[in-house]
């Protein structure tokens, strides 16, 4: 690892602005890319950093890896949320580090963590530390299942508070504790949109009970946000795709029609 080539993050928002202190933090050079910033001519001044990470929201990712530069996308990094392999794969990345982000940085406020965060890929030791290094828990990842199970893991979790908060509007124990059947069907309908876009055999009982330990982990964290009902319009798109009913999917969203 050459200390002195710099990681270029692309959208330094609220969450890579925390990758880019714990980067500093351990003595890596950080170039920012803004929306505005011409990604071409950095990329021809910069045609090898030591890692080029993906910090944009989930709703600019696919146009973000479109127009990515080609000097830059055999070395990436994606810490998106409702990330799974076929968002990278269909762009030809191939064998990207991923960053399963389990803190929250609002504006104007320090990180908080939920539980450590897992990294698989070739970037894992180079962003763990960097992570630790500010005091963010992080850890390396086995092999491609784990991942997918940690993948798969924060999609429920964000995926059913977000949802189901939409009818509770409290945190996520109340959502799991209080409304314990709204929860487990909204879980259940996601849980098979996910299995349908991994393409792949899931446990359910094992993601449901990681689902529940970081509910446990942060009990007052909100269930909704601003982005709840954009998340709940893709994954009625994705259940329209796949031919599946997902019921209290589609009652939560004739209910705010």
């Amino acid at each position: 690892m050459n200390i002195n080539q710099p990681v270029v993050i692309v959208g330094i928002g609220e969450i890579g602005s925390v990758f880019g202190r714990g980067l500093l933090r351990a003595g890596h050079p950080v170039v920012p890319v803004v929306r505005e910033a011409p990604a071409a001519a950095i990329a021809a001044d910069i045609p090898d950093p030591l890692l080029t990470m993906v910090t944009v929201g989930e709703a600019d990712l696919d146009a973000t890896l479109e127009s990515l530069p080609y000097q830059w996308r055999g070395n990436t990094a994606l810490v998106q949320n409702e990330l799974l392999p076929c968002n990278w794969e269909q762009h030809g990345l191939e064998n990207p580090t991923i960053a399963v982000v389990w803190f929250e940085k609002k504006s104007g406020r320090d990180f908080k963590v939920l539980i450590p965060t897992p990294v698989y890929g070739p970037g894992t030791k180079l962003l763990t530390a960097a992570l630790n290094s500010i005091g963010i828990a992080a850890f390396a990842v086995a092999d491609d299942n784990e991942l997918l199970y940690e993948l798969v893991r924060k999609n429920l979790y964000i995926l059913t508070a977000n949802i189901g908060g939409l009818m509770t509007r409290d945190t996520v124990h109340d959502l799991w504790y209080n409304h314990r059947s709204l929860a487990e069907e909204v879980a259940a309908d996601v849980f098979q949109i996910q299995t349908w876009l991994a393409d792949a055999e899931l446990d359910k009982e094992t993601l449901m009970a990681g689902m529940v330990e970081a509910f446990d982990a942060d009990p007052e964290h909100g269930a909704t946000g601003r982005s709840a009902p954009t998340r709940l319009a893709r994954a009625l798109a994705h259940a329209d795709q796949a031919g599946l009913p997902v019921p209290s999917l589609r009652a939560i969203a004739a209910q705010l029609a």
